[in-house]
């Protein structure tokens, strides 16, 4: 028809990649030190019980830390570390040993990466 334009629209649809990065927490120690208020029995059930550790595990980490005076005994992100470090303090005195007061000394620290 003389006079009419023919409109042509045309759709473009651009294909958009995305890339999911999983971004991972940054890690943490559970660190539990030694005293004389807590029996090595003591030590290696907390160490099974809370951390799943196997016996050997707990008991070599017990002689590290009666050793040296400190141990790392768990790596997590830093929810979870926090959590641990609350249950070693809740789980209390020793009954095996007279003199414990109170609950084994723990504290939450950075991990070094790399």
């Amino acid at each position: 028809m003389a006079g009419q334009q023919d409109w042509t629209s045309t759709v473009v649809e651009t294909e958009v990649a995305t890339e999911h990065q999983t971004r991972r927490l940054p890690p943490y120690n559970v660190v539990i030190l030694n005293d004389e208020e807590h029996s090595f029995p003591y030590v290696i059930e907390l160490l099974t019980t809370l951390f799943r550790h196997s016996l050997s595990k707990a008991e070599e980490l017990t002689v590290r830390i009666d050793a040296t005076g400190r141990a790392v005994v768990y790596t997590t992100h830093k929810e979870l570390a926090e959590l641990k470090r609350d249950q070693v303090i809740a789980y209390g005195p020793d009954p095996l040993c007279e003199g414990s007061k109170g609950p084994l000394r723990c504290y939450v620290e950075p991990a070094s990466v790399g």
